[in-house]
């Protein structure tokens, strides 16, 4: 897997796990960084698509939290989150900066685990959703 593909992968975990998740993934010591952008609250459009495949339509608008900040070496950390919790935005900027540059793997194997508890999850919500799916269909009289 390429490192864009990575990093596509680990921001799309931070952006889904909740505060405390990432709280707990970051550890008590922060490491010393700078803002870039300060955590700001927005809307994006929202797009869905007809039976999961069809044409795609504007669903809505969602609310959205973006942060920039670079680390003391360098590094620097985007994040996207929904909702309007600045800390969390923060918290994930400072995750992706340092899994850009993080060479022990520990933090890696916490974001792993946290995907892995992301799809255990949605693979649930599917489950309960597939349980209660309706099967219609139409007779034809007499034709």
């Amino acid at each position: 897997m390429s490192e864009t593909e990575e990093r596509k992968r680990w921001m799309a975990v931070l952006a889904r796990a909740s505060r405390a998740e990432i709280e707990a993934l970051a550890g008590p010591e922060l490491p010393a960084y700078e803002v870039m952008k300060a955590p700001e609250t927005g809307t994006v459009m929202v797009e869905g698509r007809a039976g999961g495949a069809g044409r795609r339509f504007n669903l809505g608008e969602a609310t959205m939290t973006r942060c920039i900040v670079r680390l003391a070496d360098g590094a620097m950390g985007f994040s996207y989150a929904l909702g309007r919790d600045g800390r969390k935005a923060r918290l994930a900027a400072i995750l992706d900066a340092r899994l850009q540059r993080e060479s022990d793997g520990a933090l890696r194997q916490g974001v792993a685990r946290l995907a892995e508890a992301q799809a255990a999850a949605r693979d649930l919500a599917s489950r309960k959703a597939a349980a209660t799916k309706v099967d219609f269909f139409t007779l034809v009289r007499g034709a």
